[in-house]
């Protein structure tokens, strides 16, 4: 997949096609509720990945640990994580590593500002990574 060929420099093409399965894979996961298998997954990318992946990754992994949190009713980490999250990923563009940041931001910003007033927006607004859309070619 383009884009994400700078996880950790320098890398052999097999590493980054690794890095990059298990990325397409955590977002399987993620976007199956299965927020805390998606954390792991992420979090074998992080462990090795240089600036600015690395902070990228961890403010995705606290975005899924917060709602991991959100599934075992504990409201409290589900806040402080998804925070963490929001400001770990705020200074990205909104389309980063083939994936709609922005609308991955929004969401957690929704909830972050619906659990501040005391409002659970419930299972089913837990956000979906979207990936972006690759622009077709015009014919010549």
């Amino acid at each position: 997949m383009a884009g994400l060929r700078d996880w950790h420099q320098p890398m052999s093409s097999s590493q980054e096609e690794e890095n990059d399965r298990k990325f397409r894979q955590g977002i399987e996961q993620f976007n199956a509720h299965k927020f805390f298998e998606a954390h792991e997954t992420w979090e074998e990318i992080w462990l090795h990945a240089k600036e600015p992946e690395k902070t990228f990754l961890q403010g995705i992994i606290q975005i899924s640990a917060a709602f991991h949190h959100y599934g075992r009713g504990n409201h409290s980490g589900l806040r402080s994580l998804l925070n963490a999250g929001l400001k770990k990923i705020a200074g990205f563009p909104a389309s980063y590593k083939n994936i709609e940041l922005e609308a991955l931001r929004d969401a957690a910003r929704h909830w972050a500002a619906a659990l501040a007033s005391g409002r659970d927006p419930g299972v089913g607004e837990l956000p979906r990574i979207k990936r972006k859309r690759r622009r077709r070619r015009a014919s010549s």
